[in-house]
C-alpha cells in the first residue's frame, strides 16, 4: 500500500494537470478497493449471491458500513497508515487544493478541485483522526476560500460538503470556523444574487447542521503540513497570516447549544428561529435537537 500511495503523492506534487489527474484517480481507486473490498468470510448466502444473474444492472460490490470497515485487513493498514505525516492523504490533498487555488482558473482546473474535494470528504470519512486538521487557521481558510463566489458552483458544493465532514463531532474545528467569520462567508453566499438555486440549498443544508447540538470529538491524529493561505475573496473575515490557531487561544474543548449558535448565526441571517423550528421539527439528522 505504501508503494501505492507514494506513486500517487508523487503525480499529484506535480504541477502538470494531466498527472495531477492520474494521482487522484489512483487514490480513488485505493480508497473504494478498501470501501467495496469484501471481507475474507463469506456466508453460504452470499456465494450463492455471487453466482446468480445481476438484477437490474445493480453493481455487484456492496459498499461496506463504516463501523464494518475496521474489521478489514487492507482498511486497517489503511489507517494505521494514516496515522502519520508521510503517508497521511488529507494532507497531501490539502497541499493539492493550495496549488490548485494558485493556478488560472480553467474547465479542467476547476474539475481537479472538485475532484480533490470529494476525495479529500471521502478520506475525512475514512480516517476521522485527521479532520483534527482543520482545527488549524490556514486549513480551515482554505475551504472557506473556495466558497468564494467567483468559482464556479461544483467547487462551492463541494467546498460546503467538505466543510460539514471536517465540522462532523470537531467542536474545536467549529471554534476556527466561527473565528475566521465562516459563518459570515457562508451566509454571504446564501445571500447573494449570483449563487445558483443548487449552492443556496446546500448551504441551507449546512446550516441545519451547524445548528446541530455538538458532542465530543475524535482524538487528534495526523499532524499539520505547511501551507500558505489563498486571498479570501472579497468576504471581510480574518487572515489565516497570522499563523495563530484558534485551538492556542482557548485550549479546552469547548462546546456550544442550539441556542447559543443560533445567537452567532443571528448576527447574519434572519428568521434563523425558523430554522431552529423546523429543525426540531424534521429532525433531518435523526437526531434530537436540545
Amino acid at each position: 500500500m505504501e508503494s501505492l500511495l507514494s506513486l500517487s503523492f508523487d503525480y499529484l506534487s506535480s504541477a502538470d494537470s494531466v498527472k495531477i489527474r492520474k494521482g487522484l484517480r489512483q487514490l480513488e481507486g485505493l480508497l473504494a478497493q478498501i470501501c467495496l473490498s469484501k471481507s475474507t468470510a463469506t456466508t453460504a448466502a452470499e456465494k450463492r449471491r455471487s453466482v446468480a444473474p445481476p438484477n437490474n444492472h445493480k453493481d455487484s460490490s456492496p459498499t461496506k458500513d463504516l463501523s464494518s470497515l475496521k474489521d478489514d485487513p487492507a482498511f486497517r493498514e489503511f489507517f494505521k497508515l494514516q496515522e502519520g505525516f508521510q503517508w497521511n492523504v488529507a494532507i497531501r490533498l490539502i497541499s493539492t487544493l493550495e496549488r490548485l487555488l494558485g493556478k488560472l482558473s480553467s474547465g479542467l482546473h476547476d474539475l481537479l478541485i472538485v475532484s480533490t474535494l470529494d476525495l479529500l470528504h471521502g478520506t475525512l470519512l475514512i480516517h476521522p483522526p485527521s479532520r483534527s486538521l482543520f482545527t488549524r487557521e490556514i486549513y480551515m481558510n482554505l475551504l472557506l476560500d473556495l466558497l468564494d463566489p467567483s468559482n464556479c458552483p461544483a467547487i462551492q458544493s463541494s467546498a460546503l460538503l467538505t466543510l460539514v465532514t471536517a465540522l462532523l463531532e470537531q467542536p474545536k474545528n467549529t471554534r476556527t470556523f466561527e473565528s475566521l467569520d465562516g459563518l459570515l462567508t457562508v451566509t454571504s453566499l446564501f445571500k447573494s444574487r449570483g449563487t445558483s438555486r443548487e449552492v443556496k440549498m446546500k448551504v441551507v443544508e449546512f446550516l441545519y447542521f451547524y445548528l446541530m447540538p455538538e458532542t465530543g470529538a475524535w482524538a487528534a491524529g495526523g499532524e499539520g503540513a505547511r501551507g500558505n493561505g489563498s486571498g479570501n475573496g472579497g468576504h471581510s473575515r480574518s487572515s489565516s497570516k497570522t499563523g495563530q490557531s484558534a485551538a492556542s487561544r482557548g485550549s479546552e474543548e469547548e462546546t456550544r447549544t442550539t441556542e447559543e449558535k443560533q445567537g452567532l448565526l443571528g448576527r447574519y441571517l434572519g428568521n434563523v428561529e425558523g430554522l431552529v423550528e423546523d429543525l426540531r421539527e424534521s429532525a433531518p439528522f435523526e437526531m434530537a435537537v436540545g
